[in-house]
């Protein structure tokens, strides 16, 4: 059963712009898991698993009362004993709840206690008609008097609205499917609030996380008023770290590329300029976060509240042992032991991009000096940071101006955002390759990214269907977690929750990067298919669009591979026929051996490839 809630923006936080009054009310649904498996601990105790953590709470029922308490324990991980974890560590979730009594033919909704952290200050708030909602997988009850099957009981679980069926996928990687899957609940599960929260504890929209969780929806279902509302939310409520800052632009061009609406980019564009932090430029292009144009007017302007807010480069999450306090497996937390100096190169690759993506904003909205004054920054940028942040003895970049010490990050950041020129792209590859995952989940979309831009698909699906080690979705798997975790496990985050979007690069990359399925021109009207399926042997995906679904099969025998491909009506495609293929027929038809591009238009293709 599912029940839409609409709830007005003014009710979920005050801290909400007045900006964002014009979208649509937030379409919430509570929808009721039933169990997928019930034990029986003991004379009186029970576990019920529901297969999946949902935010919600419990409802039961029973058609004969109970006069003695009943205990219900709620948790998102189980022991070694087949119980709800009472301590599960990190910001796993647990919480008991004791029921004085348990009425006859009555559906009793399990009131649970808030937790002060995700319920006040800049937390987005859930009105008093839904009450308090958590993450869990299991309910255990003990004190039960009645026979079990007296009970009725569900999961109620709180989502956006949420189309399950508009996408699909499946391989011939039973491990990659798994990963798929996890992203996907993760998607879905997370939109409790009506925005996208970095997670449970805070739940608080950050820009990096937000951004990496549009990504993932858009990749996975074709409603898209949860990720404009979050954009909208960041104009006047941005966060402090110089890199989320610089998200701001490519959440809103992303929005723009998939629905094909200007207004957004109309109406915020003053502050989109601001959020690039150009004004920090200095005479080679190059920006800093200890640049003295970073002043309490800049702070105002960029929306923040307290104009004594310190903007801080961040890198990745969790920074170094020193620097938090937290006893972490490795010393040098997520950063790979990246020495932060003033003028450093993860910064000034995200400020390249905000430049990059801004010269096509100006564009499509006919601000033409402003589309050139653009495009010129990022060459200025782009040949300033080849020139002065890369070491040519050894091929690779360094952390920054001045620094000797070269990171994962200062190399996937300039590969992910198309910096690297063609001669360096070798070399910048193998010395990341000698890194293998010394990144955060966050810091793995990146990575992940730069490795298929850089023609290293068979590497890149390496690292997401890598099973040995700890710093692996597939870990997230094995440990029980049923959402992507915040950090690869606790022990790399002491404070890490099981419900954390920023961890489902998997999703958009299978989607944007492995298939190549992205929009080509804005609003989808031409997409692009460019794939890199690597060792797979057959895929089969799915991938909503506003104009309907994009649905693609592929099947490798020997040395031929062939794609059936349907393209929804309104909608051309241009297919990138992968490299080494020597001939090959479009529907029957020859290709030409010089030919690269494929056009596709609506309808249904097949397309044969021989190597």
């Amino acid at each position: 059963m599912k029940k839409h809630i609409y709830i007005c923006l003014a009710l979920l936080s005050i801290s909400i712009s007045q900006a964002q009054n014009s979208l649509k009310d937030i379409d919430l649904i509570t929808t009721d898991i039933k169990p997928t498996k019930v034990d029986k601990l003991d004379s009186d105790s029970y576990l019920i698993d529901f297969g999946k953590a949902f935010f919600g709470t419990v409802q039961l029922s029973s058609t004969i009362g109970q006069a003695d308490s009943l205990v219900i324990n709620l948790g998102e991980k189980l022991n070694d004993d087949n119980r709800i974890d009472r301590d599960p560590g990190g910001t796993i979730r647990y919480q008991k709840v004791v029921l004085k009594n348990l009425p006859a033919k009555q559906k009793i909704k399990v009131k649970l206690t808030p937790d002060k952290r995700n319920s006040t200050g800049a937390a987005i708030l859930l009105p008093d008609s839904i009450g308090v909602v958590m993450p869990f997988r299991y309910c255990e009850i003990e004190n039960l008097k009645i026979p079990f099957k007296e009970l009725s009981i569900h999961q109620r679980a709180l989502h956006n609205k949420f189309n399950d069926n508009a996408s699909s996928f499946s391989s011939s990687n039973k491990i990659l499917d798994s990963i798929w899957q996890l992203c996907k609940h993760t998607i879905k599960a997370t939109s409790f609030t009506g925005l996208y929260v970095d997670g449970d504890r805070e739940r608080i929209p950050y820009e990096a996380d937000a951004y990496i969780n549009q990504l993932s929806h858009y990749s996975v279902d074709s409603l898209y008023n949860m990720a404009r509302r979050t954009n909208a939310y960041f104009i006047e409520n941005p966060t402090w770290p110089t890199e989320w800052l610089l998200h701001t632009v490519p959440m809103f061009y992303t929005d723009y590329m998939y629905t094909g609406d200007l207004k957004p980019l109309q109406d915020h564009y003053e502050n989109l300029k601001l959020k690039t932090l150009m004004d920090l430029e200095r005479e080679d292009g190059l920006i800093s976060s200890s640049s003295p144009h970073l002043n309490k007017e800049l702070i105002e302007k960029l929306g923040f509240k307290k104009p004594n807010t310190k903007i801080k480069d961040i890198i990745d999450w969790p920074p170094a042992q020193k620097d938090t306090g937290w006893k972490l497996a490795t010393a040098e937390g997520e950063r790979d032991g990246y020495e932060i100096v003033p003028v450093n190169t993860v910064v000034n690759s995200f400020y390249y991009y905000n430049l990059k993506l801004m010269a096509e904003i100006a564009g499509f909205l006919d601000k033409n000096e402003d589309a050139i004054l653009f495009k010129k920054k990022a060459n200025t940028v782009k040949e300033t940071i080849n020139t002065k942040l890369f070491n040519k003895e050894k091929g690779y970049y360094i952390d920054g101006e001045g620094s000797a010490h070269s990171s994962l990050h200062a190399n996937m950041m300039p590969l992910a955002f198309g910096i690297v020129p063609n001669e360096h792209i070798t070399s910048v590859t193998d010395f990341i390759k000698t890194r293998g995952m010394a990144c955060s989940v966050y810091g793995a979309q990146y990575l992940l990214e730069g490795l298929y831009l850089s023609n290293e698909a068979q590497y890149a699906l390496d690292l997401i269907t890598e099973t040995k080690g700890d710093r692996t979705w597939w870990n997230m798997i094995q440990v029980g977690a049923t959402m992507t975790m915040e950090a690869w496990d606790v022990k790399y985050k002491p404070n890490a929750d099981w419900n954390h979007a920023w961890g489902t690069p998997p999703l958009n990359i299978t989607t944007r990067y492995m298939w190549g399925i992205k929009p080509k021109t804005p609003g989808f009207k031409v997409a692009e298919i460019q794939p890199q399926l690597a060792n797979l042997m057959y895929s089969n995906i799915k991938v909503p669009t506003k104009h309907g679904a994009i649905i693609a099969n592929f099947k490798k025998d020997k040395n031929n591979s062939h794609y059936t491909i349907e393209i929804p009506d309104n909608m051309s495609t241009e297919f990138t026929v992968p490299p080494n293929n020597l001939k090959g027929r479009h529907n029957g038809k020859k290709i030409k051996p010089s030919q690269k591009i494929i056009m596709l238009k609506s309808g249904v293709h097949s397309i044969d490839l021989k190597q």
